[in-house]
């Protein structure tokens, strides 16, 4: 089990009334933190990236970051909120997560580790949550437009899974607090002929009996299969990267390596971002955001040159109320620990101290 620390800030125990541990728990990564709390207000101060394929069991990473903060500050910590990538149960006691086979509960994480007080939310819940922690350095705007402050906020993301939630101002509280969505597994509503060419292929490659979700073509694994779309639907030229690609066990990440020098991957991202950009103006107006949208997710970081002008357009293409999407501003979240973030705000907010 191998992993990263890393130290924010040097600190002073006596500054904080109390600490406890953060996570965002992914199919792909798992990031704890470990958050001073003061005035019922957060501070990251260190955080723990763990590959989430090589643990068996999300204790195995909380034991690591809670005997290393122990052993190196003598802080033992006992309070915690986990962001969890799936469907918590009715009672919020579990959470199953979608892209991995664990099932994270809070009797178990009592059980193998000293923890007594664990909250669990989703983990775009948590996204949103971060955005109340977000600093001016940590976004990019990438349409203008006069946001209307305390309007509703969307956030969307796509990376191992695709996530979306609308951020609602509580005046009593003074911060930004998120809607509980699985929008991701809603139906991809095809448009064009080249889009029905790609459900039908999804259908037929995954044995499929369901519907095509929004998260099969956008999403790491949603690249994937439009790049494998594509290769079938037309001429396609094989090149020297086709067999690293088609041997590699991180696919998503070479197709977007080699989008300026590869015609189908080139082609796959084009596509890509046309149905992002659709699918970000149907939930933009669906909230009418006029606090803007916010773009999070490893994708949209690393391939920051897809939200050009041509995006921009599809985004506010609407029949009826296109003057609606002209009016929303778009931010592109720069801070990869924006969901350990807001477990720390909400950790901060309901745990006592």
């Amino acid at each position: 089990m191998t992993f990263i620390i890393k130290q924010y800030k040097n600190f002073n125990k006596n500054n904080y009334n109390s600490f406890i541990l953060g996570g965002d728990i992914g199919g792909t990564n798992t990031n704890l933190g470990i958050f001073g709390i003061k005035n019922n207000v957060s501070a990251l101060l260190l955080s723990f990236h763990f590959k989430s394929k090589e643990l068996k069991g999300l204790h195995y990473a909380v034991n690591e970051a809670l005997d290393y903060f122990q052993k190196n500050f003598k802080i033992k910590i006992m309070n915690s909120c986990f962001a969890v990538a799936g469907v918590l149960a009715p009672n919020k006691e579990s959470a199953q997560m979608t892209n991995s086979k664990w099932n994270v509960s809070k009797k178990i994480l009592s059980k193998k580790s000293i923890l007594k007080k664990i909250i669990l939310i989703n983990d775009f819940e948590a996204v949103g949550y971060g955005i109340n922690m977000l600093a001016r350095k940590d976004i990019i705007q990438i349409k203008k437009a006069k946001k209307i402050p305390k309007a509703q906020i969307l956030v969307i993301g796509a990376g191992t899974g695709l996530g979306k939630t609308t951020l609602v101002y509580n005046e009593r509280d003074k911060s930004y607090a998120p809607l509980p969505s699985e929008a991701g597994h809603s139906d991809f509503p095809a448009q064009s002929k080249k889009e029905f060419g790609l459900v039908n292929s999804i259908k037929k490659r995954m044995k499929a009996k369901a519907n095509v979700s929004y998260e099969m073509v956008l999403s790491g694994q949603g690249l994937v299969n439009i790049y494998l779309y594509l290769r079938t639907a037309e001429k396609f030229k094989e090149t020297i990267y086709t067999k690293e690609i088609d041997n590699s066990k991180n696919q998503p990440e070479l197709i977007s390596a080699y989008k300026q020098i590869d015609e189908t991957c080139k082609k796959t991202f084009e596509i890509f971002k046309n149905i992002f950009a659709k699918f970000a103006g149907n939930f933009a107006v669906d909230a009418l955001a006029y606090s803007g949208l916010y773009i999070a997710g490893g994708i949209a970081v690393k391939n920051i040159e897809m939200f050009d002008n041509t995006f921009i357009n599809i985004f506010e293409k609407n029949y009826k109320v296109a003057y609606v999407l002209k009016r929303i501003p778009i931010y592109l979240i720069k801070n990869y620990n924006v969901g350990l973030l807001g477990a720390g705000f909400v950790g901060a907010k309901f745990l006592s101290e």
